[in-house]
């Protein structure tokens, strides 16, 4: 929480305080400042020509965490990351909450790209704000948060162009997996649209999937068929088939041969999703190694099913070791593999 002395060594802050209560600037749950005072401070510092970094920061899948675990713990969520931007942002900068999940961070040092970089960076790294388990009494939930950033006067002269890049980057971010950090280079996001970046409605994605199963004669054309429907909703570079008894094959070839005969023990029930492969060594040692000499860091499994009759999997897997897997492309997978299954089961 900040304490009056911190908000005081701000002009903007300082007058504030001359005739408003500390309580009635800072969010009474998070103790970081409130939407109007963190946005009014952005536009102090436009008005008066002072360079600044700003980024939007929206913490990954918060809704399972409080779905899970309850709304308490949600707060205590996130107190705790509030807590860990205020250390880390010390004296060169602010953060303030602007939705339920969603903060917005100043950061008044660091303009120039690589040093942007290195400040995200090193949130990131060595459990310093993000990915890293937060401990609470009953649980410690895993945090990663997605970011979008971008800079006065370099990349915008007005609060509005400036937050319009933020939203550009921090939907990019979501595009790309979340948990990660993007920081706005014109030459990469200026032609960026928001409504190229986000989904279509997921009815229209099964139509295209079964659009596209309907227009293959055999299980690899099948696979072949719904592969860019699924390259464009979940953004996939690949795509694995496991056949019923263990045998793994590609779309891009790049597996020969290999047998993953431990795979049902990760699966108790249709559907695995894991962020890193290390979770799964103990468990499934032979797919641990498959996974490691494919350089495979993340993946999303399902089983291929119908009533009780397994017909193998069906996998999307990516070398980026932070992808944050999400519902509804856990969704789209699994329709996949539906389908797959009952051609299988009647072939």
């Amino acid at each position: 929480m900040y304490k009056r002395e911190q908000l005081s060594t701000e002009i903007y802050f300082n007058n504030l305080l001359k005739t408003k209560d500390i309580t009635s600037i800072l969010d009474s749950l998070t103790g970081v400042i409130l939407r109007p005072y963190i946005i009014g401070y952005v536009n102090h510092l436009i008005q008066n020509h002072i360079p600044c970094t700003v980024a939007i920061m929206d913490l990954d899948n918060f809704k399972a965490i409080n779905d899970n675990y309850g709304h308490k713990i949600g707060d205590e969520v996130l107190c705790g990351v509030c807590n860990d931007m205020i250390s880390y942002l010390g004296e060169n900068g602010f953060v303030g909450r602007i939705g339920g999940d969603e903060f917005m961070l100043i950061n008044l040092k660091d303009l120039e790209y690589d040093d942007k970089k290195l400040f995200y960076k090193n949130m990131y790294a060595n459990y310093t704000v993000l990915r890293k388990n937060i401990s609470l009494e009953s649980c410690d939930p895993f945090i990663t948060a997605t970011i979008g950033s971008a800079t006065y006067p370099t990349d915008a002269d007005n609060y509005d162009d400036l937050f319009t890049l933020m939203d550009k980057t921090l939907y990019r971010g979501k595009t790309k997996g979340r948990n990660c950090y993007i920081i706005y280079v014109e030459a990469k996001h200026k032609n960026l649209e928001i409504r190229k970046l986000t989904h279509h409605g997921i009815y229209q994605t099964f139509y295209n999937l079964s659009e596209s199963f309907d227009k293959g004669t055999t299980v690899q054309e099948k696979l072949e068929k719904m592969f860019p429907v699924l390259e464009e909703d979940i953004r996939i570079k690949n795509l694995f088939y496991i056949t019923e008894d263990n045998k793994v094959s590609d779309l891009l070839h790049t597996v020969n041969g290999d047998t993953v005969d431990d795979i049902d023990h990760l699966l108790t029930n249709d559907m695995f999703k894991s962020n890193s492969v290390e979770e799964i060594m103990d468990k499934s040692p032979v797919f641990y190694d498959f996974l490691t000499r494919h350089k495979l860091e993340t993946f999303m499994i399902v089983k291929l099913r119908m009533a009780d009759k397994k017909m193998g999997y069906l996998m999307c897997a990516e070398p980026q070791s932070h992808r944050i897997w999400q519902d509804d492309e856990g969704a789209i997978l699994y329709f996949a593999g539906k389908l797959l299954a009952g051609y299988i089961l009647r072939s």
